[in-house]
């Protein structure tokens, strides 16, 4: 999933191991820089993307619904726009693999959509059942944990949830993948229909949020602008 660089996937080439498909969420070079290598690497390598233009590598375009089978796995495709216009999201084995939508204790920048969008996005994962495992596409779980306790800072399981980080990251381990009701119960973008985050942005805003979409919109400007 998501190989923005293809040196550990060679890497492991000396184990015995390779690449069986590549499944890539989104267009940004971080998560699919290494494809071509990998191709040029092992050719006839199913790789299966977004459709999209600026995918220049040679794919299988999937879209929403569309079933993906990769390594013995099946999957459901996700359209999940907000961080990208043509994001997607894999869904399967028990575990969605969400690209840049949707981060342990926060979500991506809205670099293309609108915030309706990417609110309707995360409240489409939020869906999925809640002992689904979610593997992001970065591990900035600690620095999400730091704005987390701003915006809702009475939330018992939120503050549990940043010791745990803490202590798994000071042993160098990584806090992913996590169980969605986890996420539901700490962060605070699935959590924008909740009178604590809207108290909190109600107080930054000096007025109550119009729509749950409102909420959103000035959470994510909060944390675009947000410095520990």
């Amino acid at each position: 999933f998501d190989p923005g660089d293809a040196a550990p996937v060679l890497a492991a080439e000396a184990q015995g191991l390779r690449p069986e498909a590549v499944l890539v969420t989104h267009h940004h070079a971080d998560h699919c820089g290494g494809v071509p290598e990998l191709q040029a690497r092992w050719p006839g390598l199913p790789v299966y993307a977004p459709a999209d233009d600026r995918l220049t590598f040679a794919h299988t375009a999937v879209g929403d619904g569309g079933p993906v089978q990769a390594a013995g796995f099946g999957f459901e495709v996700l359209s999940v726009p907000g961080h990208t216009l043509s994001h997607v999201a894999f869904h399967g084995a028990g575990t969605v693999f969400c690209g840049d939508t949707l981060f342990s204790l926060g979500c991506g920048r809205l670099f293309e959509g609108t915030p309706a969008q990417m609110l309707a996005s995360l409240e489409r994962l939020a869906a999925l059942p809640a002992d689904t495992r979610v593997c992001c596409g970065h591990e900035y779980s600690l620095a999400n944990a730091a704005f987390a306790v701003v915006a809702d800072p009475d939330n018992a399981a939120l503050r549990a949830r940043t010791e745990e980080i803490r202590h798994m990251r000071q042993l160098g381990r990584p806090s992913l993948p996590v169980r969605l009701a986890s996420e539901l119960d700490c962060n605070p973008f699935l959590r924008t229909a909740t009178p604590a985050v809207i108290a909190s942005v109600a107080a930054r805003l000096g007025h109550a949020p119009a729509s749950n979409v409102d909420t959103f919109a000035e959470l994510r400007r909060w944390k675009d602008d947000f410095r520990a």
